[in-house]
């Protein structure tokens, strides 16, 4: 209860039925008419479909500019465009889970809507325990720049590239733990298999379903960065929660156009890491050097530049790096 009080406190109830409605269109329209019958998506489409998301997510930052002031809309815009940066590395990640689990592209996009659903849910919770913390106990937030300022500091000094999935823990406990098939069924997470000591046959998952467990929990990993990162911008739920949501709609549906490309974006960690020591210490100048809020201009501007500097940077260092085929 006192995480929906959390999440619901110091926002009309009506935002988020507005809110919650734009989303549960955006993904009827996604499957039930773009995506219907499995099929490949190409580069083309998928530019499409993160157009679609991408205009969707503007202008639902101008509707909170307008609805709830041009600070929220700032802060909206602000962790719309971190939550996109950090998650470029959750698109390397998924192609090599894809790859490792023998995905074909046909299913892929099956995978990443159902995974949405899930992030839903998921950085509902995360950021509903979140502010229950931050409206209980301010000093959390101290914690939580402190965590960001770490955390990039590391990411200039020590690697982040991703281990080798095949070696990965998590999928080897989820083989123990799971019956998967050997073969793909089709489109389907689960199926009815004999049982071979006879009786009623056994529900077994499917490497689908394999690689759709291991999609959740790569992003409830990245959301331990991600999340934090929106909260040393604001403590407002509503704020938090959207623009994670709406970045993460948009950055799966660019997946099958940034997946042959991302590793055009190498240096990209550096300009993020930059990020994180920012926005971690904004909350510490905030309180002790200015007295009050960091100004939301400020926070964005900075972080856009940063992020347009890392992303032009990589792009021109990468120039002549042969494109890489989508390994699904």
């Amino acid at each position: 209860m006192d995480l929906l009080n959390a999440l619901w406190l110091g926002t009309p109830a009506w935002t988020w039925l507005v809110f919650l409605s734009i989303v549960v269109i955006l993904l009827a329209f996604d499957l039930g008419v773009l995506n219907k019958k499995d099929h490949v998506i190409g580069v083309k489409e998928s530019l499409k479909l993160s157009s679609l998301y991408l205009a969707a997510g503007l202008l639902f930052g101008l509707w909170v500019w307008h609805e709830l002031g041009s600070e929220k809309g700032l802060h909206f815009y602000t962790g719309f465009l971190i939550e996109k940066s950090l998650s470029l590395d959750n698109i390397f990640v998924i192609s090599l889970i894809f790859a490792t689990l023998a995905i074909p592209p046909l299913y892929q996009h099956r995978v990443l809507f159902w995974g949405i659903v899930g992030v839903i849910v998921t950085r509902g919770i995360m950021i509903g325990a979140g502010s229950a913390l931050v409206q209980s106990y301010y000093w959390t937030l101290y914690l939580f720049g402190a965590f960001l300022v770490i955390t990039g500091i590391r990411m200039f000094f020590v690697s982040t590239d991703s281990d080798d999935i095949r070696e990965s823990k998590l999928l080897s406990w989820l083989k123990r733990h799971l019956r998967v098939t050997p073969e793909l069924h089709g489109n389907h997470f689960l199926v009815r298999q004999p049982n071979p000591a006879g009786g009623k046959p056994l529900l077994w998952a499917t490497p689908l379903f394999l690689a759709l467990c291991m999609v959740e929990l790569t992003d409830v990993v990245f959301a331990v960065d991600s999340v934090p990162a929106i909260f040393a911008i604001t403590s407002d739920p509503f704020i938090v929660y959207t623009s994670n949501i709406f970045a993460v709609l948009g950055l799966r549906a660019l997946y099958f156009a940034l997946a042959a490309m991302v590793e055009r974006f190498h240096y990209l960690k550096y300009s993020l890491a930059a990020v994180l020591v920012f926005i971690g210490s904004k909350i510490f100048l905030g309180d002790f050097v200015f007295g009050g809020k960091v100004p939301a201009e400020l926070s964005l501007a900075v972080t856009g530049v940063l992020i347009g500097a890392g992303i032009l940077y990589s792009l021109w260092r990468t120039r002549a790096a042969p494109p890489v085929a989508n390994k699904g």
